[in-house]
Order: structure tokens, then sequence, then C-alpha cells
């Protein structure tokens, strides 16, 4: 809370590198000062890793930090192949080309391989899911790598956190907490549906948040997690994805006033690089992923408008809005360009000593002086990864893969200097 004004702190998807980007981010806001401040912190994906290892770990700054570098140096990928469950998954569907391969061209019974080939098709359309539970996979390996069997009811009190999944019943967020797991559609129906979070382990609702449509299988809410599953499994069957398909940054919870999650002040950490050329699209599986991404930027650059463009007039929230895909020292200059639409508020551009007179008299270039007097700009731009560092930060994929320590620490880097950049420029009343 910061002047009896909530605070919330967004975390965007993006596999490990947000994951590792985020970290830089909480490193700075506890350098500045700002992270003891934060009431909410929404997270999807990616953040919802990072998110969920604060939650634990809030009042032991060292031991959260310690967890998150060394986690993103372990592959959950290399552990999910390596397991015998999913070895024993693949090689059976594996088993059943094989012989159906075997069949043509070693037998006299070349229509065996009909046999298998639609027994093969018949099982991935019917029981993928249950053959390679993916997402199940995931989860033990989050809670090797981060959670250590902890459960919703484990977070600590002094920070309200929200992990968000997408809901492909009702089409809406899913979100995990402390106090709550439910969605806005459950909460309205009549009766309404509830849930018990108490003992819902952490990492199932990490691997909820996390869960990449085709690449991962949706997660379910056992019966047990019902609070009158009597009346309400048969009413309710939430089926659960990556909270990026409906909110990649974190930050539409934060910005719901009825909401509980509902803030004041916003600060919102993008991994996000945007969107790079494809070429080739070979096979329907390829369409579909690039199909999904463009939707899913669409809602992300809409949303980023929202929160940058249109906030002075919708929101009047104070809020900060960094990304891995911006350039450090095109923030003040972009700032200027805002205020020169009037879409700064003006509580912001006041507390950096800019007066009315100047912006009538269309004094930008003093204005521009100002900011980075007032902002310590050249004390910022120290902090700059050169341009091999940032090609290195951005070149990350957004995989569960491990990252090396050189990835690490430009992910970090470039997280924390423009997360002080961003938020001295557009928050400066959180730092007085």
């Amino acid at each position: 809370m910061h002047d009896n004004k909530k605070v919330g702190l967004a975390l965007s998807g993006g596999g490990y590198r947000a994951t590792a980007y985020h970290l830089g981010t909480f490193r700075k806001l506890k350098e500045l000062g700002i992270l003891d401040k934060v009431d909410v912190i929404s997270t999807v994906s990616g953040g919802s890793i990072i998110g969920a290892t604060y939650g634990l770990h809030s009042d032991n700054f060292e031991e959260f930090d310690r967890i998150i570098e060394q986690g993103v140096q372990k592959s959950v990928i290399w552990g999910v192949v390596t397991s015998i469950r999913f070895l024993i998954g693949a090689l059976f569907l594996l088993g059943i080309l094989g012989v159906g391969i075997w069949s043509i061209f070693c037998t006299p019974y070349p229509w065996i391989s009909l046999i298998c080939f639609a027994g093969f098709a018949l099982l991935i359309w019917f029981f993928q899911f249950k053959i390679l539970p993916i997402s199940d996979f995931n989860e033990k390996m989050y809670d090797r790598f981060f959670y250590k069997g902890k459960k919703l009811s484990d977070l600590k009190s002094d920070v309200k956190l929200g992990i968000n999944s997408t809901n492909l019943e009702t089409g809406t967020l899913f979100t995990f907490s402390k106090e709550k797991m439910s969605d806005s559609t459950y909460a309205y129906m009549d009766p309404s549906v509830e849930f018990k979070q108490e003992n819902f382990p952490i990492s199932k609702a990490v691997a909820a948040s996390s869960c990449v449509p085709f690449a991962f299988t949706p997660i379910e809410i056992a019966k047990k997690y019902f609070k009158n599953p009597e009346r309400d499994y048969s009413r309710a069957y939430p089926r659960l994805v990556d909270g990026g398909v409906y909110d990649n940054q974190g930050g539409h919870k934060l910005t719901q006033r009825n909401s509980s999650y509902g803030c004041d002040i916003i600060l919102i950490s993008d991994a996000g690089r945007g969107m790079s050329f494809k070429h080739r699209y070979r096979n329907i599986i390829t369409l579909l992923v690039r199909t999904s991404d463009l939707f899913m930027n669409r809602i992300k650059n809409f949303q980023m408008i929202q929160y940058l463009y249109t906030n002075h007039i919708l929101g009047k929230r104070e809020i900060a809005y960094q990304s891995l895909g911006w350039d450090l020292d095109r923030s003040v200059p972009e700032f200027v360009e805002i205020l020169k639409k009037g879409q700064i508020l003006d509580s912001v551009w006041k507390a950096h000593g800019i007066k009315q007179a100047e912006i009538d008299n269309k004094e930008w270039d003093k204005i521009e002086e100002k900011l980075k007097v007032s902002i310590d700009y050249n004390a910022i731009m120290a902090q700059a990864l050169s341009p091999k560092e940032l090609e290195i930060a951005r070149s990350v994929g957004t995989n569960l893969t491990s990252l090396k320590d050189i990835q690490v620490k430009s992910l970090i880097g470039h997280a924390s200097a423009i997360t002080e950049m961003q938020v001295k420029l557009y928050c400066p009343m959180l730092l007085k």
C-alpha cells in the first residue's frame, strides 16, 4: 500500500524466459524499496512460476532469489521426456506404429497395418491426454524444482497472489489464490460453484497457468476440490490452459475495480519481445500454433494500448509498463510523445516538475531534459546491456528448457534497468 492506494504487480507469460526476466524486475523493485509496498501480484504462465515462488518466500528474498536462479537452469522438458510414465506412453504409441510398418514390409499380412494405424488414430483422438498427460509431468517437475509439495494455503498473507489460467469451459480466467480458486462465471451461477483451495497443490495451479495449447494437456479440477461435489461436479467442468490465452500480461485482474485484485497503481513486467516473422507453414499444426500466437499477440497489443494510451480517459491509474522488446534509450522520448498527445496523467508529469506553460509552449526539449534529471537518466543508462547482451536476452525462447548463465544474466539485466526507467517515469510518486 502507498498513500492508501493499492499497488499491484503483473507478471507476463513466456516460459523460463519470463521467469528469469521477472527476477530482474523483483530485484530492482526490492532495491528501490517498492517491493514491500506491493499488495497484489497477478501472474500468468512463466510469470506464475516466479510469482508462486515469491508467494511462498516473500519473507526471505534471498531464498526466493536463489530458488528461481537455480530453478531456471534445470530443464522441465528434459525431466518430462525422461520420466518413466512418459516413456511408457510414448513407447506404447510408437509400438503400435512400429507394428503397422513392420506388417507392411515384413509379413504377408499388410492388412494388419490398417488396424494398427486406425488404432493409433483412435487412441490419439480419444485418449491422448490419458496416455500422455504432459501437464501432469510438468506439475511434478515444478514441484521438484520450486514448490516442494506446498499447497495454496502455504502462501504468505503479506501479499495477495493470483495465479491465472484460462478456463476453456467458461472462456474466462480461472484464478488460484490463498483465499479462493474459481472464475467469475462459476461465482455468478445460481447456486454458485465453489471450490476448496486449501490443499490444492501450487505446482498444479502453476501447471494450469502455463499449460500452453497444442503442447500440454488441459488441467482438470478433481472432484475432491469441489465444496459441494454432489451438486456441482456434474455442473462445472473446468478445463484449464495457459492464462496467456486470455491475458498474456497478467494485468487484467489488477485493472478490475470491482475485483478483490483491483489496484490503483500498477506495475507490468512483460517478457514479450513481439512477434517474429515466420515464413513456413507446412502443416496444420504449425498453422494452428501460429494462429494461436496471433490471437494472443492481438490481445496483448489491445491491453498495452489500454494501459498506455487510453488510461488517462478510462482507468486513470498510475501504470508503469516495461517490456523485454523495448529499448532503454527510447523510454524518455516515448514518454514525451505520449505527453504531447495529452495521454499522461497530470499528477505524473507534475511530479517531474513540468509546468503547464512548458507543455502549452511545446518546450519539448526542455521537458525531456527535466525528465532526465528527475529520474537520474544517466545512472539508469549506465546499467544498459551491450547490443550483444540484449540480443542474447531477446533470443531466449519461451519453452521450459534450462537457461545458460549468460542468458539469465542478460534477461535480469534488461528487466532491472527498464523497470527502474519506467517506474521512475510513470509512477514517480511510489518513490516519495
